[in-house]
């Protein structure tokens, strides 16, 4: 592959990367979500964020308010969950409120 020349419209959109110069960070991704639900069904919901793989539930609110903690490999899978979460039915919204790398 030949080398971009580096200005800055290169740098921006990426061309001066490739993939094989791409190093994941170690660890994983640890980050909170807020999600506003119905709260007639918020046990269903806990239950069904609960199943999702690394997803805890810290914090809930009988006005449907639940905060999940979930760990993630990397922010493409976690950016996916948070996806998925929002997509649940019942769900009215679900906000990152916080994101941290974690090193190995």
């Amino acid at each position: 592959m030949a080398q971009a020349k580096l200005n800055r419209r290169a740098l921006i959109t990426g061309r001066v990367l490739s993939a094989d110069r791409i190093v994941a960070p170690p660890g994983g991704e640890i980050a909170s979500i807020l999600v506003q639900a119905r709260p007639d069904r918020l046990a269903e919901l806990e239950a069904t964020i609960t199943a999702l793989p690394g997803c805890e539930i810290h914090g809930r609110d009988a006005r449907g308010k639940l905060v999940v903690v979930t760990e993630a490999p990397d922010t493409g899978s976690l950016g996916t969950l948070l996806n998925t979460i929002q997509s649940l039915p019942h769900v009215y919204s679900a906000a990152l409120v916080f994101h941290a790398i974690e090193t190995a």
